[in-house]
């Protein structure tokens, strides 16, 4: 990716229909650990988010995903949810300890059968299941033996890889390798605000590395198994990242940003190499001899397209007083998931917030599109994660009004719409969440949902953004105005 200080082409101005291209793909989506409950059934065993939500003072409230939104047993309410919003996609992931418990070895088949019970009634419906093989529960018992910032995670993966499409190749055409690595490996081995907790920043280099190993090896594997018409492509929490100022010292600690969290990623699966400028950051902490022969050409693997989750922008500019990292909105440590750049400084960019205190900035998505584009223009687009929590609850009326994120939702649609119109190749959208559900080192307190989950009952309500959202997805088109925060 080239220097976050380049212009990107102005928005084109839009017309009071803003509409879709034919076959755009509308979903939403979810994560496995976060929903599916059943922590013990069927085989299941502890992975690294069951260790860390159970460890006294990691999680809020000392929430765990020991029940989450109990979509183990309510899978088919959910789908009939799905049904009745008429999305064309579900994007789910599978949890590596249900498939494969230990993470080796053969699979066990109640955990498989699960799935394929599920993309069956998904099919049967008209909603194409899209799979994401990781989306951070690593199993335990791999966690023990070093986790990612060891080698041979890599081959381990590879494996489940192959027992999942062995399983449910027939049945999936779209497989997604990891979710969000940035976090797997920064917050879970460096900050220490996800799982497994660790904060030793050359170990979240080395976990970085491996999980783009990963990702290649997974993504041979996959191919092996599944019919030729079979889509692969990882899914990146793409940074977008500002200088606060045009200073020179701003601009540079916005290129620190964006190698430690973009190019570290899309260097080597989409460009065959590391930047040399991340290396030469990094270069007091690690030699990089974890990368051996091979590797990069490893990583560089062919993709179908590369799924891009947004929430906000993210603000930087070089630090003014004692080292800090500051607050980069992704959870308070003392610290920094940011190997290499002590000097940095987060800001809080200026108007709305989401109850994550995420700034509501769709410019900052439509910008991220037109770089994605202008850096890989053969590459094609797939927004695979977007949306906000708000502090949702159930009128007297028995319904959950919403209008802040229908707000944030058309103002984001429509800066991927203009987008699109600009030249970006932009294939589909999925709304995170389908469900309110455990968010992580958050707990419960926030709603992220289309639809309201009443924890105590397991009771669901569709939100108003949700029957707004069917709507869109029904039509492909937006409704003029809706507050677009542009």
């Amino acid at each position: 990716m080239t220097t976050v200080t380049r212009r990107v082409a102005p928005a084109p101005e839009h017309t009071d229909a803003i509409r879709f291209p034919q076959g755009f793909t509308w979903g939403t989506a979810t994560a496995a650990y976060q929903i599916e409950g059943a922590a013990s059934a069927d085989g299941r065993t502890p992975s690294i988010w069951d260790t860390y939500s159970h460890t006294a003072g990691r999680v809020r409230n000392g929430d765990t995903g020991d029940v989450a939104t109990d979509h183990y047993h309510r899978w088919r309410e959910d789908v009939a949810i799905m049904a009745d919003l008429g999305v064309s996609a579900y994007r789910f992931s599978l949890s590596w300890s249900r498939v494969q418990p230990t993470g080796r070895g053969p699979a066990v088949q109640k955990g498989l059968d699960f799935y394929r019970a599920l993309t069956d009634a998904l099919l049967e419906k008209g909603i194409e299941p899209v799979v994401t093989l990781y989306h951070w529960d690593l199993p335990q018992d791999l966690e023990d033996a070093g986790g990612w910032p060891e080698r041979v995670t890599t081959d381990r993966f590879a494996d489940y890889a192959t027992l999942a499409a062995r399983a449910l190749g027939d049945r999936v055409k779209t497989w997604t390798t990891l979710n969000e690595p940035w976090c797997s490996a920064f917050l879970g081995y460096g900050s220490g605000v996800h799982a497994p907790g660790r904060t030793d920043p050359v170990a979240a280099l080395r976990a970085a590395h491996h999980l783009n190993l990963a990702h290649g090896k997974a993504v041979q594997a996959l191919r092996a198994e599944l019919p030729s018409h079979a889509r692969t492509s990882i899914t990146l929490n793409v940074h977008h990242v500002r200088a606060l100022t045009e200073a020179a010292e701003d601009v540079d600690a916005a290129r620190r940003i964006d190698a430690l969290a973009n190019r570290v990623f899309t260097g080597p699966i989409l460009e065959g190499q590391y930047p040399q400028d991340l290396l030469q950051d990094t270069a007091g902490l690690t030699d990089w001899s974890f990368v051996q022969d091979g590797d990069v050409a490893t990583i560089h693997q062919p993709l179908d397209f590369l799924g891009v989750n947004y929430y906000t922008p993210t603000l930087v500019s070089a630090a003014t007083d004692e080292a800090s990292h500051g607050s980069d909105g992704h959870g308070a440590s003392e610290h920094s998931p940011w190997p290499g750049a002590d000097r940095v400084a987060f800001h809080r960019p200026a108007g709305s917030t989401t109850a994550m205190g995420w700034a509501v900035d769709p410019s900052g998505l439509y910008d991220l599109l037109m770089r994605l584009t202008a850096d890989f223009p053969t590459t094609p687009l797939m927004i695979t994660e977007n949306g906000a929590a708000f502090d949702d609850y159930v009128n007297p009326e028995g319904e959950v009004a919403d209008p802040e994120r229908i707000a944030y939702l058309h103002g984001h649609l429509s800066a991927v719409q203009r987008a699109i119109v600009a030249g970006a190749d932009v294939r589909g959208y999925f709304l995170w969440s389908l469900l309110d559900n455990f968010e992580w080192g958050y707990g419960y307190s926030k709603r992220f949902g289309a639809v309201y989950v009443d924890y105590p009952t397991g009771r669901r309500i569709p939100k108003a953004s949700a029957r707004w959202y069917a709507d869109v997805a029904r039509t492909g088109a937006l409704p003029d105005g809706g507050g677009e925060n542009r």
